[in-house]
């Protein structure tokens, strides 16, 4: 083997390990971008084609199919493509919040009075009971 063979191999293998690690919404929107633009052309050509061989009473309804569909097609594409990245529930940003504050190394008192219970972690102060 010689040292382009090698590089190729090692190029090649490295282009492997980052198909692996794609998404889903990443493997899904390469192989229907691939595949799309094909069926966007055959749709038109249906479309030009109809126009050719069918009576003009036919042709609005299947030009109107064939252009729905078309922009069915690119709107699929569109969105699976573009799709926008979806806010962080709140639920989710709060609990990362606690744990935060957990993790600090502010020490916990722990307050009993009859009744009532007052937990002091560094700035935070919960108390219970009447």
């Amino acid at each position: 083997m010689t040292e382009l063979d090698v590089l190729k191999a090692q190029a090649k293998i490295e282009l492997q390990k980052l198909e692996a690690q794609a998404s889903a919404k990443e493997v899904a929107a390469k192989a229907i971008g691939k595949e799309a633009v094909g069926w966007i052309f055959l749709l038109v050509l249906v479309g030009v084609g109809s126009a050719a061989f069918l009576p003009s009473d036919a042709l609005p309804a299947v030009i109107g199919l064939v252009a729905t569909a078309t922009m069915a097609l690119i709107q699929m594409v569109n969105g699976i493509v573009n799709e926008a990245k979806t806010p962080e529930k709140p639920e989710i940003t709060i609990i990362k919040e606690l744990i935060a504050r957990l993790d600090k190394d502010d020490p916990m008192q722990v307050d009993v009075k009859g009744d009532k219970v007052t937990v002091t972690k560094g700035l935070d102060r919960i108390t219970t009971g009447a």
